[in-house]
């Protein structure tokens, strides 16, 4: 499984931006997306999850600002970001897991200035 994230930038506080990220193989119905974002010297955490229901879970700290979606059709995960803070500069990484089986695509870049 390949996946690419398409979508960062560079953009002003109180800003937004729509991550996409699209997969490749045939598994993506059945599987868990997730975004992930590592800040500069911090780990890597947990941003948003979708599950095949599409029942979804967020990061306190980005509760009723971001959303994440999928379109089944083209095996694609998408994040909308709106009303960004500086403090979710970061890189993006896109995740799937399938039966136990996880699979990460390269970051892309979200760097919000204040």
């Amino acid at each position: 499984v390949q996946l690419q994230a398409f979508g960062g930038g560079l953009v002003q506080a109180g800003g937004c931006l729509r991550l996409s990220c699209a997969t490749s193989g045939n598994s993506f119905r059945i599987s868990t997306m997730a975004w992930y974002r590592q800040a500069p010297g911090k780990q890597r955490g947990l941003v948003a999850t979708i599950t095949p229901s599409r029942a979804t879970s967020y990061a306190d700290s980005v509760k009723g600002r971001f959303t994440i979606s999928r379109d089944n059709a083209i095996n694609t995960v998408y994040l909308q970001m709106n009303n960004l803070k500086p403090e979710d500069t970061g890189v993006y990484y896109c995740y799937q897991r399938t039966s136990g089986l996880s699979s990460w695509g390269e970051g892309t870049q979200v760097t919000v200035s204040s």
